[in-house]
């Protein structure tokens, strides 16, 4: 019977939807997280009787024909790009992006990863860093006697000292662009690395090139919109249960024709 293998990559596929939509919930208040979406497809279908095959009897062709689908399956779980609203912070190494972007690290490995999580750091050495302390692109080193630094919407960095009226310059951060930023893979700690399927990066001045701009001493947050998950949560959920009535109904269609036999 079709019907129970059909019903079991439904409900497969609306656990998937809820592990994802967990996820999204997971990261309510995650820096910068873009909220995920679980797409899906038909599967195949057994072609019973083609569409515009002649009808051997009288020879009319048939409108419609008999194809019987077998389920469904996972597609794709794709980032929504939307920005999240920006929170005051007040810290001046806090960098919201307004607009599309990415700030580029070196990972350990010496490998560039991007980021839109700019709640940034000085490290031991005074260069500014992530939170889990790697290299922000281009490197920045901000004098111990600096009294404030600020950062402007092009991303320039300015210190202040104490004995000198003007800022000093220390650098300009850059934003790094893709052609499908939904290409990106994701690697945790907020971070994403270039794929094929992304394209190649380009970096760019803030503002620049359909880049946004920098907002200093505030922050990204989520783009989780709780009501909305919520509500796709029960949909999910019922979606689940009604999956599970197809193969209770099927299993009593079984149990009552071995009981005739």
């Amino acid at each position: 019977m079709r019907a129970l293998t059909i019903a079991a990559t439904g409900m497969s596929a609306q656990q998937t939807r809820v592990e994802v939509i967990s996820n999204n919930l997971a990261n309510m208040s995650t820096t910068g997280y873009n909220a995920r979406r679980a797409e899906f497809a038909d599967l195949h279908y057994q072609q019973a009787s083609r569409p515009g095959t002649i009808n051997a009897t009288d020879g009319t062709v048939l409108p419609t024909g008999v194809q019987l689908g077998l389920g469904v399956r996972p597609t794709a779980v794709s980032m929504t790009l939307a920005q999240g609203s920006s929170q005051a912070t007040g810290g001046d190494l806090d960098l919201a992006i307004e607009g599309d972007g990415y700030l580029e690290v070196t990972l350990p490995s010496g490998v560039s990863a991007y980021t839109r999580d700019g709640g940034l750091k000085r490290s031991a050495e005074g260069q500014i860093v992530t939170s889990d302390g790697y290299l922000v692109v281009p490197d920045i080193t901000v004098p111990n006697d600096a009294r404030t630094i600020s950062i402007n919407a092009e991303g320039e960095v300015y210190a202040y000292f104490d004995d000198q009226i003007e800022p000093q310059l220390l650098g300009q951060f850059t934003l790094t662009g893709f052609a499908n930023a939904k290409g990106l893979e994701a690697i945790g700690s907020n971070l994403f690395l270039q794929t094929p399927a992304s394209g190649d990066p380009f970096t760019t001045t803030p503002g620049t090139d359909g880049l946004g701009t920098l907002r200093q001493g505030y922050l990204e947050e989520s783009s989780v919109d709780p009501v909305r998950e919520i509500t796709e949560l029960i949909e999910a959920q019922r979606g689940y249960e009604l999956n599970a009535k197809v193969i209770s109904a099927a299993d009593q269609i079984l149990g009552a024709t071995v009981q005739i036999r």
